[in-house]
């Protein structure tokens, strides 16, 4: 079996290869919000999943440096490209292009299905998420299981993890935890340690990492500053602790594919609402629903649910909300008989319209 993974791993991905796994992953089905670096640390992803309709890129890059007199540079790139499922699930592929897990295998692909069983948004007392990957290097299956809660401006996170068989045996087990600490709206400090539980000579038992982190404002990017004594950013890669000090930094880039499908614009028919109040969710840089109608006198609420600020602009100039902070609401009463659209300043690809109507004439 060896042999044939040899044979395998020596035939190098092609960048035809990526492309086409890039557009498998992008013809998923789609809508929700990818988790930002600030609530999670570096070498832990806490059960991080897109939502249905949001295409999940991380770019994790470390190096580390020899002992003089060569002072040489090693770069650990990787790789995380998800996409989000129905069902609060995730699939994606985690690929290192220097990774040290095994001997003469410097390409390392992970593959992996991650899903959320409970979360604190929907009630749950505790975020709880489960992992299964393949990893092509090892010829393992690995696992994950994380817990994670917030205290307030603290989120902590638990994991255990079932590790294949390179690490010394066919089967070894790690646990370990967490912490993110939010200095204000866009900062964070965080660090985590995850040690392996079986008996490994010669092999370092705790990977650990510390970084800060910070959200680009009026955007979805977030990046981390951070240093690690681990390589790469699968399973193995992460539980594996290597011989050296590693600085680096991880950049995430989510595309809410709605924005360039057409379900980002206004068009279509109106979603009749009734009632004295209307609510209109902003996630996932789209408001839902984005064309509605009212009777004159009713009150439409904005509420906020991206890890951004959005603003609620009239294109006529007869309403501004100003800039909506993350979980804020903004309310507007319409009086007239009118249509109104809309947009957000700062991502005027976001739009919506509200059509003011008396009862029965359309």
């Amino acid at each position: 079996m060896r042999v044939a993974s040899y044979a395998m791993h020596s035939m190098r991905p092609t960048g035809r290869g990526v492309l086409l796994a890039l557009a498998l992953l992008a013809s998923l089905p789609a809508a929700g919000a990818a988790q930002s670096l600030l609530d999670r640390s570096p070498n832990l992803a806490a059960g991080w999943i897109p939502g249905a309709g949001v295409l999940q890129f991380n770019f994790l890059h470390r190096f580390s440096r020899s002992p003089a007199p060569d002072r040489k540079i090693t770069s650990f790139p990787a790789f995380v490209l998800a996409a989000g499922l129905p069902a609060r699930l995730a699939l994606g592929l985690t690929y290192a292009t220097n990774s040290a897990i095994v001997a003469g295998y410097p390409n390392e692909w992970e593959f992996f299905l991650r899903g959320a069983v409970l979360t604190e948004a929907r009630g749950a007392p505790v975020d709880l998420s489960a992992q299964a990957g393949y990893n092509l290097a090892t010829e393992s299956v690995d696992g994950e299981v994380a817990v994670a809660r917030d205290f307030g401006r603290t989120r902590v996170i638990g994991v255990a993890r079932g590790i294949g068989e390179t690490l010394g045996s066919d089967m070894d087990f790690a646990a370990g935890g967490g912490a993110a600490v939010r200095l204000t709206r866009h900062v964070a400090v965080a660090g985590d340690a995850v040690a392996l539980l079986g008996s490994l000579d010669g092999e370092e038992r705790v990977a650990w990492s510390a970084g800060l982190h910070l959200m680009i404002p009026s955007s979805p990017h977030t990046l981390s500053l951070h240093v690690s004594n681990a390589a790469a950013g699968t399973l193995q890669g992460a539980t594996r602790a290597g011989g050296d000090t590693r600085f680096g930094f991880e950049f995430t880039i989510p595309v809410t594919l709605a924005r360039y499908f057409g379900g980002g614009r206004a068009e279509g028919p109106a979603t009749p609402l009734a009632g004295d109040t209307v609510r209109v969710s902003i996630a996932n840089l789209r408001f839902t629903p984005d064309v509605i109608e009212i009777a004159p006198g009713t009150t439409v609420v904005w509420t906020n649910t991206d890890p951004i600020e959005h603003t609620v602009t009239a294109m006529d100039g007869s309403f501004d909300s100003g800039l909506i902070r993350t979980g804020a609401s903004w309310s507007h009463t319409f009086t007239r008989a009118d249509s109104a659209g809309y947009a957000c300043r700062p991502h005027p690809v976001m739009k919506g319209r509200v059509a003011v109507a008396v009862r029965g004439e359309r």
